[in-house]
């Protein structure tokens, strides 16, 4: 197992069942993860603090953070960090979606990508991490290839059962 590893930060506990399917892709991956819980609005320098400790922490990094509503948490964590930052916020039919924009707007020098699929929050840590990390990137390879063989074989199978027709 790599030494690399994901912090996935949520605003509250009510984010845990979206935390938990990033997290078991991350599994997949082989990529160890920390979950955590901190609100920029409500707990700021609690968040502080941990970010800080997770930066001191010399292993490659990415953070994952979920909020939604008014998103915080994605960029207080990326204006603190040198680490990548992929914001993931849980679906929302509040506000008609609007809520998503906390997490597509930031200002100047804060940066976090917004991914929306707690799987492919997990890919794209995977890929980042994969950068520098043989194991990991070869999990990538192995994952992308199983998900074409699969589209193949059904794509193959849908032939097949037209022909039966």
């Amino acid at each position: 197992m790599t030494n690399a590893f994901v912090v996935i930060l949520m605003g509250s506990k009510s984010d845990l069942e979206h935390a938990q399917k990033i997290a078991d892709a991350l599994t997949e991956y082989g990529i160890s993860y920390e979950l955590r819980i901190g609100s920029a609005h409500k707990v700021p320098s609690r968040v502080l603090e941990m970010i800080t400790a997770y930066e001191a922490d010399p292993r490659p990094k990415v953070y994952i953070t979920i909020a939604g509503r008014s998103n915080a948490l994605s960029g207080f964590t990326d204006a603190q960090v040198v680490s990548p930052v992929i914001a993931c916020p849980p679906p929302s039919s509040s506000f008609a979606g609007a809520d998503i924009y906390s997490s597509l707007r930031m200002p100047s020098g804060v940066a976090p990508a917004v991914v929306l699929s707690p799987e492919n929050a997990a890919l794209l840590a995977a890929k980042i991490l994969g950068v520098a990390d043989a194991t990991i990137r070869e999990r990538v390879v192995a994952i992308q290839a199983q998900n074409r063989d699969k589209l193949i074989q059904d794509d193959d199978a849908l032939v097949e059962s037209q022909k039966n027709t």
